[in-house]
């Protein structure tokens, strides 16, 4: 289903909003991101940064750096996916930072057609790989608060 750009903005935003709340939930120090799957308007799977389960909530080495195994918020919300009933084939995703390029390949393979992001990430070869891809990117910068 289509909705007028006004109507799909207004949606964009809320749901956006509510990956910002998401991403508070994370235990990572230096960045938190949250993320939210929505597919015919229902969200069927959200994540945040983090380590996965069974580790030491702590993000970050003594020198401040990110530990190799914390799964990106789109990981997250993806195989949560996996586990349940659902499938993004269609579905958008919603994520307060753009995604890394290895986070791309897996939104791609499963099925994403749309992300939208508020805030780039550094390396933007993964947006590269998404666009080249077919996936409707689109940044929203500003929320309304």
């Amino acid at each position: 289903m289509e909705y007028s750009k006004e109507k799909q903005l207004r949606y964009d935003s809320a749901y956006l909003k509510m990956a910002k709340e998401w991403a508070k939930l994370s235990h990572c120090s230096r960045k938190q991101v949250g993320a939210l799957i929505v597919r015919d308007r229902m969200i069927i799977s959200d994540g945040y940064n983090g380590t996965p389960t069974g580790y030491d909530n702590c993000c970050e080495d003594e020198g401040g750096d990110t530990l190799w195994y914390v799964l990106h918020a789109e990981a997250n919300a993806l195989t949560k996916i996996a586990k349940s009933n659902h499938n993004a084939d269609g579905a958008t995703l919603y994520i307060t930072l753009s995604p890394c390029r290895e986070c791309s390949k897996l939104i791609l393979q499963a099925g994403i057609t749309r992300v939208v992001y508020i805030n780039g990430y550094k390396d933007t070869s993964g947006l590269d790989f998404l666009k080249e891809s077919g996936i409707k990117l689109t940044q929203i910068e500003t929320l309304n608060e």
